[in-house]
């Protein structure tokens, strides 16, 4: 793999990540690493014809979650070469069709950017775990679902950043705390007496009209290898879901 980190940082994490992801995965394209200096975006990816771009914070870059949060990165690259559904479906696309003609909140506009996320992290986190021990990962979602829960303001990140809470909205929190769950259940990565799961719990308590458990549901059932129609729809429905409180099935 062809990896190069500019910025003010130790190029260790990122040469790690690459070594484990290639135990099992590849990059036709190079990657190219930038550590900015704002805090408060952690990560983000963007993909280009010839090259990916990986983009991190300073903090990030020089914390204990460097190496993962470079394969995670690493792994939605690979997801985008391989034109995986998660990764080619716009968003904006999503949205229009579940919410044509209906009215929804700003803030919920917002957040269904970040339930669209969640549903790629699914499909990149299928590969992160595969190369790589999860224990920093479950350390990340508890103390990121903690933290929501605590109620500490902070800046909302950019909407494919690697972030699990925008704000401490409690029902977006609720949203976040399924995906978490969810995420460590379609991997059995911790058993029920987890603190993960009074936290989560915490959050479903307060946002009663949010359906914890489907969302749950929801994206720990997501199949390994939908099709394009296939992830559309589920994208679509769960957009919905949330946005204007209500299950029905999209039309494809």
């Amino acid at each position: 793999m062809d990896l190069r980190v500019q910025g003010p940082a130790a190029p260790d994490p990122f040469l790690s990540a690459a070594d484990l992801f290639e135990t099992e995965y590849d990059l036709e394209w190079p990657v190219r690493v930038y550590v900015r200096t704002d805090p408060d975006e952690r990560t983000w990816a963007a993909h280009y014809a010839d090259h990916h771009v990986l983009n991190i914070s300073r903090q990030a870059a020089t914390s204990a979650m460097a190496r993962e949060l470079a394969l995670h990165e690493l792994s939605h690259m690979a997801r985008s070469e391989e034109a995986h559904p998660s990764h080619t479906q716009s968003t904006e696309e999503a949205l229009y069709l579940a919410l044509t003609g209906r009215s929804v909140e700003r803030r919920k506009l917002v957040h269904c950017y970040q339930i669209a996320n969640h549903m790629k992290d699914i499909y990149a986190d299928d590969i992160t775990l595969s190369v790589a021990p999860a224990d920093k990962l479950v350390y990340f979602l508890e103390s990121q679902l903690a933290a929501a829960l605590a109620d500490r303001p902070t800046p909302p990140p950019r909407p494919d950043s690697r972030r699990l809470t925008t704000a401490a909205d409690p029902e977006i929190t609720a949203v976040n705390a399924a995906f978490a769950l969810a995420l460590v259940e379609r991997h059995g990565l911790v058993d029920g007496n987890h603190r993960l799961y009074d936290l989560a719990h915490a959050a479903a308590d307060d946002a009663p009209t949010v359906p914890f458990d489907s969302f749950k549901r929801r994206f720990r059932s997501l199949v390994d290898d939908p099709t394009e129609s296939d992830y559309r729809k589920a994208l679509v429905d769960v957009t919905r879901a949330y946005a204007v409180g209500t299950g029905e099935p999209a039309a494809d």
